[in-house]
């Protein structure tokens, strides 16, 4: 897997969300984490979230889309999982 960002927004995001792009980058090797169509924020291109735990073992909701044929991750946001999420993902285990 290929990831990419835009570095002013990945520094906007761990100030934000104290969440840094390359930890997030680990959750898409979590092999139980849940991959959720973002149709709310489709509206230019696809956008999915993925709920996942991170190699600091932190469950993470990141948000991403696809490019150059699905090749390539570009991670849009991450952050915490709120206590909802953490159950949803709890759930599906």
């Amino acid at each position: 897997m290929q990831f990419s960002w835009d570095e002013s927004k990945a520094t906007n995001n761990k100030k934000k969300h104290k969440v840094s792009f390359q930890e997030a980058l680990t959750t898409f090797y979590d092999e139980n984490a849940l991959v959720i169509p973002d149709h709310e924020h489709s509206k230019k291109e696809d956008r999915f979230i993925l709920l996942g735990l991170s190699r600091e073992l932190r469950l993470l909701l990141v948000s991403h889309c696809y490019r150059d044929s699905d090749d390539l991750i570009r991670i849009i946001s991450a952050r915490k999982a709120t206590t909802k999420e953490s159950k949803q993902y709890e759930e599906q285990l």
